[in-house]
């Protein structure tokens, strides 16, 4: 509930008075008899002491609170008073008090007899006299009335007082104060002494009534059920009302059911859910609404008899809707022109305009008059008909009688005409139109929507002349709305002979009308047009307007004309304009079409200065494209994360722009959250994509990812012989043999060559795992195909035949490598170090190290380990300590560099 602002009493005296009544508040009693009242309280804890030291402390306490020597006096005289007879000076005080008002209220607008009225109020007065000052209170001032409510509350003057509830729950809904209202509501609810009506929830749905608030309206209603309380017809009037404003069928069917559960009749609930239903084209169910009217033998009014006839109507039973007329007869409703009308409108609908003009022509046998909606409903009925000759008849009798067309009525006889190609009878319904004040622009809009449907556009040149053509050119939107549609129709003479003529002046708008065609050219690619109206484009002082420009520079860029494009991109720059972003993007598209990628780049490089320009998702992937092709390998990482700043919304294609962009640019761990978030995010990667992040996967040995998105691209059709090369090194990394071996037969089988990387780690593989028959196999089959063995191919040979102590194969590949003319590398030489040290060749190990560096190569940390390995194994542990010492300090000075 509202926190209302009430007068408060002080601790002292509303602690004397508890006792008493629980209801005075300070402000009804004037400042001097409170002193008085606290002075007789301090009276009663001394006891009547006569001393000298109860005076004097009595004196302090009036002295601290009072400084008036007049109220002083008083109060001393009232003392001596108490000494002779203190119960009649309280009594005394108490009837005084009971007969003053206990409402204070702020001073506002009252007529003088409310004023007295709530000036006369008191703790004594009656229920009724209250309810009376609250609906005075209630029609001029709803703060007062509110306090005053609250005031009746306090002073007990609530209890099964409905009365109260209903006003003060019509002034929260006119302040549309819902929450205040529940917790009245609530308040009511919850006092078991008051006894809940429809009232008091009526008030509330009234208020949502007249708001049009449907929710709320809602929310009360069923809050009325849940506690009990049966509603009466008003209720559902009101209810029904609101439902039908709103279309709200599903409350609307929950109320109309429950009205019919309490047995109740109310006749505009009916109409309300008949109309509902045949709005929103639901026949069946308006038609079970009617059979529930019959059925509850509710008395139709004249709302009833109609809604029927326009349910039937809608849906073009007209035979029903007839027989409803004459069951309104025989009711003895006669029929009124509303009802005839939408009988006539029904036969329109439904092309029966001999039934139509039947009951148009009997409107005088049933003592009724034609009106401006009984001529309007046949002139559009004809012209569904397409009866041009009758539709016009009516027409004319229309405006005959003195009634106006509508802009339905023009529309069709206009249509009609067009249809009829009687274009001197659309140059009379236009000037029709412009009698009665149509706007030019709505005119010139309809003559060409007809002309459009019949495809004779070009004939409006011929219909919009003299006078009208002349006040066409003066305003600027139906000039507009022709020159556009002209343009459209590749009428584009007729377009610039129009601007050529109009008689108002407005460059900016002119400007912006240009552009709109130019755009229009081009969405329909009509570039040549695009190029003509450009040029022939009146020049203004100043500038050149951008937008223009711009799409100028892109159709250049369609029709390749990129000299052209190239220019106009000068004179922009040379003008001294500052270019947005989509200039600038139109312009790398252009030059990218024109395969000249480093002058895109300068364009970036030019729109970079400009720090105010955020590039949208669309030159953003422009950009990544470029660079990558540039293989610009840092301007690509800072443009990710440009594009991670700026916020934009990604969708698929920035995805995949950004992973097959960037896959050298980013670390693994970045472009593996990049894949996961498309994934999760539903986004589909393409085949190039997937390969990429097979291979970001297998070089990073992250083989459970490699195989997760192999299995996913394959079930999506994704595969290609780059998908099975990488999963096979993936596989063979795993020492997964037995995928990798059916991952090898089936790209085989789908006719793909097996790549050195696959042959590479199915040796090391199988190798590794002991499984030295299928590793013989493989390096025969390597040997005998085209492929040419690389140095990581040589260091796994060397490394396998190194952990068997097959000392002799690995000499066998040194003389191979060495006549292939490549040398060990820094890995070849820390596995054959490995080697010798499982041979128990140490000396032979510690050569390489010198021979390393003879070569050019720095032994690293790898390099020391496996020396070091190799002489412990040896038991060379002195040899061994030194170099380890050697480690140490060359790792020492490394950090230090």
């Amino acid at each position: 509930m509202a926190s209302f602002k009430i007068c408060t009493t002080s601790s002292e005296l509303h602690e004397s008075q508890q006792k008493k009544s629980n209801l005075l508040f300070i402000n009804s009693f004037p400042s001097c008899c409170v002193h008085q009242i606290s002075y007789v309280k301090q009276l009663r804890v001394c006891r009547l002491s006569t001393t000298t030291d109860s005076f004097d402390t009595i004196e302090e306490h009036n002295n601290n609170n009072m400084n008036d020597d007049v109220i002083r006096k008083k109060q001393r005289r009232n003392l001596w008073m108490r000494f002779r007879g203190v119960k009649k000076l309280e009594e005394k005080h108490v009837l005084r008090d009971k007969k003053k008002p206990a409402f204070v209220y702020n001073n506002g607008v009252m007529d003088d007899a409310l004023e007295s009225a709530v000036d006369s109020v008191s703790m004594d007065s009656s229920v009724g006299h209250c309810n009376s000052i609250l609906k005075q209170l209630e029609n001029c001032n709803d703060d007062k009335a509110l306090s005053f409510f609250e005031w009746m509350g306090n002073n007990g003057k609530l209890k099964e007082n409905v009365v109260a509830y209903n006003v003060a729950l019509k002034v929260l809904g006119r302040k549309e104060d819902w929450e205040a209202a529940e917790g009245l509501l609530q308040q009511v609810i919850s006092d078991s002494g008051n006894r809940l009506s429809y009232q008091v929830f009526n008030t509330l749905i009234y208020a949502c009534s007249r708001k049009g608030y449907g929710e709320l309206g809602t929310k009360w209603f069923r809050l009325m059920l849940e506690n009990g309380v049966r509603p009466n017809v008003a209720t559902f009037g009101m209810l029904m009302s609101l439902y039908q404003k709103s279309a709200n069928v599903a409350d609307a069917e929950f109320a109309f059911e429950k009205m019919r559960g309490f047995k109740l009749q109310c006749q505009s609930a009916y109409s309300a859910m008949i109309t509902i239903y045949t709005r929103l084209g639901l026949y069946d169910k308006a038609e079970e609404v009617i059979g529930f009217m019959k059925e509850d033998r509710v008395v139709p009014n004249l709302e009833n008899w109609l809604v029927q006839v326009n349910a039937y109507s809608q849906q073009g039973k007209l035979v029903e809707a007839e027989g409803v007329l004459r069951e309104m007869r025989e009711a003895g409703t006669s029929p009124n022109i509303v009802a005839y009308n939408t009988l006539i409108t029904g036969y329109g609908k439904v092309s029966n305009m001999d039934a139509a003009q039947i009951l148009f022509h009997n409107l005088a046998k049933v003592g009724l008059e034609p009106d401006e909606t009984s001529y309007r409903s046949m002139v559009e009925g004809w012209g569904r008909a397409n009866n041009y000759k009758e539709s016009k008849w009516y027409y004319e009798k229309l405006k005959e009688v003195g009634f106006k067309p509508n802009s339905s009525n023009f529309y069709t006889i206009i249509n009609l005409q067009v249809r009829n190609k009687d274009d001197e009878g659309v140059i009379a319904s236009l000037n029709d139109m412009r009698r009665i004040g149509c706007q030019y622009s709505s005119i010139v809009s309809s003559v060409l929507q007809a002309y459009e449907k019949v495809r004779r556009v070009n004939k409006v040149p011929q219909v919009l002349k003299g006078s009208f053509y002349r006040h066409v050119l003066v305003d600027q939107t139906s000039c507009s709305i022709l020159v556009m549609a002209y343009v459209k129709h590749q009428l584009v003479d007729d377009a610039l002979q129009v601007l050529k003529e109009k008689q108002w002046k407005d460059n900016i708008f002119e400007d912006n009308l240009y552009h709109l065609l130019i755009c229009s050219c081009k969405e329909s690619d009509h570039h040549e047009d695009a190029v003509k109206i450009f040029t022939q484009m009146p020049t203004f002082e100043g500038n050149p307007n951008l937008h223009i420009a711009c799409t100028m520079i892109d159709i250049y860029g369609f029709m390749g004309r990129f000299d052209e494009a190239k220019d106009l991109y000068l004179k922009l720059k040379s003008s001294g304009i500052a270019l947005d972003m989509v200039t600038y993007s139109v312009v790398v598209r252009m030059y990218v079409k024109a395969r000249s990628l480093k002058e895109a780049s300068l364009v970036l490089y030019d729109m970079e200065k400009q720090k105010e320009i955020v590039p949208d998702v669309y030159l953003f992937r422009d950009m990544l494209r470029i660079y990558q092709q540039c293989r610009m390998q840092q301007k690509l990482e800072e443009i990710y994360y440009q594009i991670l700043k700026s916020g934009i919304a990604w969708d698929q294609e920035m995805y995949n722009c950004v992973l097959n962009c960037c896959s050298r640019a980013l670390p693994v761990d970045e472009l593996s959250r990049v894949f996961d978030e498309m994934l999760q995010r539903g986004f589909a990667p393409n085949t190039i994509t997937v390969n990429v992040m097979l291979d970001v996967y297998g070089k990073a040995r992250l083989f459970k990812r490699a195989k997760k998105v192999f299995w996913m691209a394959k079930k999506r059709g994704l595969t290609d012989v780059i998908s099975y090369n990488t999963i096979i090194a993936a596989y063979g990394r795993n020492k997964d043999l037995k995928n990798m071996k059916t991952t090898v037969r089936r790209m085989e089988f789908h006719g793909f060559s097996v790549s050195l990387e696959a042959y590479n780690c199915m040796l090391d593989a199988y190798g590794k795992e002991g499984e030295m028959e299928k590793f013989r196999d493989v390096l025969q089959r390597l040997k005998e195909s085209s492929v040419v063995s690389d140095h990581y191919t040589y260091n796994i040979l060397i490394n396998i035949y190194g952990e068997k102590g097959w000392i002799e194969e690995v000499a066998e590949v040194l003389t191979e490598l060495q006549e292939c003319g490549l040398g060990p590398d820094l890995c070849g030489y820390n596995t054959l170090i490995k080697a010798y040290g499982i041979a128990g060749m140490v000396e032979k190990a510690v050569s390489l190290v010198k021979e390393m560096r003879d070569s050019g190569i720095e032994p690293d940390q790898i390099t020391y380990s496996n020396l070091i390995a190799a002489l412990q194994k040896n038991d060379n542990f002195l040899e061994a300590v030194k170099w380890s010492l050697w480690m140490k300090q060359t790792t020492t000075e490394t950090s230090r560099c």
